[in-house]
């Protein structure tokens, strides 16, 4: 978080007079992260934005000039991206497609459908043909591979709900063959989430490739795309996050690149697009000892921020001191102690820090919790115990664009 957005979080707080709890989303920082990534890529290969990091409309419009197009998972993701642009391309996912998400992604002009069984594919025939809708569809397989980067989410190379198995992709062939709607384009793979090792992501997607030229090989395939899914990690330790500069200098040493031409590569990140350009802002509503422990409890929590509990991490904070204290008794303090940082709920899970190392921390203080543009506010629990929404502030060209609560 810059000097400037700091000072006009401090002074939102100043209008508030009540306990500050609020997003902060940097669009201009986002705006800059797109453009590095993209400049990075290689020819034919696009870079698409998986909405599931942060479906946020304010965010998307803000990458819409830079990426490729959106991944999405849903119907209801579908619909945010149509409301940022009738046109721009679209990847449709997800292992659970209804019939009536076929339908409007049909009718809504994606790009491409992930098709993840054989019982799709089937369903998809039939609502193109009822609609005399052409489709265009990449395959998702799960490998059997052993050597995949180990990471929190593993969605292949094990049993797994996502993705088709590779004997099914001569079944999937033959159900195509004969008709002329729903045409096979290629294969997409979405092995692991949050990978944080440039090279084991390579050596990923040249087994990708190996398979690939194997399927072409035994089926007589003209593959035309390769979707190599997202899995680009960020770190909440001190563990370097995934280096995409590294990486794309990596992929195009690797002799992957040579052996993909006259194909489209895509990838799909969410979370390394747009984790660092988002802050959940909360402050330190009390501060108690409990045998020995001390607690800072927020005004706010895992029901706005779930994320380090989801993945059971201690997520990286800042501290911004207020100086303002208009209470006529003491101001409760910590000064050079571990404390427990926790939410508002009634449950002893509500944490996002165990044992943080402070110098100083008071009721009345802002806690600023780091890399929280995506799998934050989306993944929480909204509704539990019926607190208040946090506040929504877009910090774009250099002031807040604006302030939301009814719109999330």
């Amino acid at each position: 978080m810059n000097r400037e957005i700091q000072q006009l979080v401090t002074q939102y707080r100043e209008a508030c007079h009540q306990p500050l709890c609020a997003y902060v989303y940097d669009l201009d920082r986002l705006a800059q992260e797109a453009r590095n990534m993209v400049k990075l890529l290689p020819k034919d290969t696009n870079l698409f934005y998986a909405i599931k990091a942060n479906p946020d409309e304010r965010i998307l419009g803000a990458l819409l000039p830079y990426v490729s197009g959106f991944e999405v998972a849903s119907i209801g993701e579908l619909k945010k991206v149509r409301k940022v642009s009738a046109d721009v391309p679209v990847l449709f996912g997800g292992p659970s497609k209804k019939e009536y998400e076929l339908r409007g992604a049909l009718r809504a002009g994606v790009t491409y459908i992930h098709i993840e069984s054989t019982l799709e594919l089937q369903r998809l025939l039939l609502i193109a043909n009822e609609l005399q809708t052409s489709a265009q569809v990449l395959l998702r397989i799960n490998l059997n591979y052993d050597d995949l980067p180990t990471t929190n989410v593993t969605m292949a190379g094990e049993p797994s709900p996502f993705g088709m198995e590779e004997t099914e992709i001569e079944r999937a062939l033959k159900l195509v063959a004969h008709q002329n709607l729903v045409q096979i384009y290629g294969f997409h793979f979405h092995s692991i989430s949050n990978n944080l090792r440039e090279d084991l992501h390579v050596a990923m997607i040249d087994h990708y490739v190996d398979k690939v030229e194997e399927w072409q090989s035994t089926y007589g395939l003209d593959v035309k795309v390769l979707n190599c899914g997202g899995g680009f990690g960020v770190s909440y330790d001190e563990n370097p996050s995934f280096d995409w500069e590294k990486f794309i200098a990596a992929l195009k040493s690797s002799g992957v690149l040579d052996r993909v031409k006259g194909k489209q590569l895509l990838f799909e990140p969410g979370r390394r697009i747009v984790a660092n350009c988002g802050y959940y802002v909360t402050e330190v509503n009390d501060l108690k000892q409990s045998q020995q422990e001390h607690f800072a409890i927020l005004r706010g929590g895992t029901h706005h921020q779930r994320l380090p509990a989801s993945w059971g991490h201690n997520h990286p904070f800042k501290i911004i001191p207020i100086e303002e204290w208009p209470y006529p008794f003491s101001r409760p303090t910590v000064t050079e102690e571990r404390v427990n940082i926790v939410g508002e709920l009634c449950s002893p899970k509500d944490r996002l820090h165990s044992q943080a190392e402070v110098s100083q921390l008071r009721v009345g203080d802002l806690v600023v919790f780091l890399q929280s543009g995506a799998y934050s506010w989306t993944i929480s629990h909204h509704q539990f115990l019926g607190h208040d929404q946090p506040a929504f502030l877009y910090y774009r060209d250099k002031q807040f664009q604006s302030i939301s609560r009814s719109d999330h």
